[in-house]
Formats: C-alpha cells, sequence, structure tokens
C-alpha cells in the first residue's frame, strides 16, 4: 500500500526556511494549566486537542520579593515518561521542566531550528517580554522547510 500525497505549491505568505523567523512558523497563543492541575487532566488536555505541549503557567510567591510568573512546559514526551511510574497524585508542576527554553519571535528560524537539536528539544517556548506568546515545534519547522517560498 502506498500513500499519495498531494503536491504542494507552497504560499506566498511562508517565507523559505532561510529568511524565517520564528513568528513565521510558530503557533501563536499558548494551551496552559495550573501548576496544581493534576497530571490526568494535562493528558486530557492534550488528548482533546491533539497538542504535543502545554504550558504550565502560575504565580510563584517568594518572601520579601513579591510575586513572579512561574512557567513551565509539558510535552508529550514528558508524559509517557511520567506514565511509567503513575500520573495518579500528580501535578502539571511535577512534570514539566524546570526551565522551558525559550526564543524570541525574532529568532531566526534556523538558530530556533538549531537550538532544538543541540538540546534535543522538540518544542521551544516563544516569549515577549517574558511571557509566553506561543510554541513553536519541529513540525512547525518542517512546514516552512516545505512549504515556505518567498
Amino acid at each position: 500500500m502506498s500513500t499519495y500525497l498531494m503536491p504542494q505549491q507552497g504560499s506566498h505568505l511562508a517565507p523559505a526556511f532561510e529568511h524565517a523567523t520564528v513568528a513565521d512558523a510558530m503557533c501563536h497563543g499558548v494551551i496552559s494549566c495550573e501548576p496544581d492541575a493534576p497530571a490526568t487532566d494535562v493528558a486530557r488536555i492534550m488528548a482533546t486537542r491533539h497538542l504535543h505541549a502545554v504550558v504550565v503557567a502560575g504565580l510563584e510567591r517568594r518572601p520579601g520579593e513579591g510575586e513572579r510568573l512561574l512557567w513551565r512546559v509539558i510535552t508529550d514526551s514528558d508524559l509517557l515518561r511520567a506514565a511509567r511510574s503513575g500520573l495518579e497524585g500528580r501535578t502539571a508542576a511535577d512534570l514539566g521542566a524546570a526551565e522551558p527554553t525559550t526564543v524570541a519571535t525574532t529568532t531566526t528560524l534556523d538558530e530556533a531550528a538549531r537550538i532544538m537539536v543541540e538540546s534535543g528539544q522538540t518544542h521551544l517556548i516563544v516569549a515577549d517580554r517574558g511571557r509566553p506568546v506561543g510554541v513553536l515545534s519541529t513540525l512547525d519547522v518542517a512546514g516552512v522547510l516545505a512549504w515556505g517560498r518567498a
């Protein structure tokens, strides 16, 4: 059995990889949950929305320093690793990486791809002024490689 893919003509809106920035390829906006959300809820979010990553966002309170936004990313791989020991009683904060790798919207796509390869990550958080504004995945990069034309 073979699969036939329809030939694509690209898009006049998608730049070629060499000219693309993170803003050209990223998924704008983030799907997030609170740090205390049950791990099973994170799995449900991913499954119902067909996502490979969820951002965990919440306020961290430090005595004498006030509050700051704390965020992490949970990928499908994080969820699979956690499943081996069971999700019962675990929260989103237990699953996510300590500090997500972030890039700016103005970062070149080539640089973002280099960061992904060198760090072994499939998702980068796109941040603007310290807040997550989107996610860049390896599939987003593949889309520009496949159809970028300008």
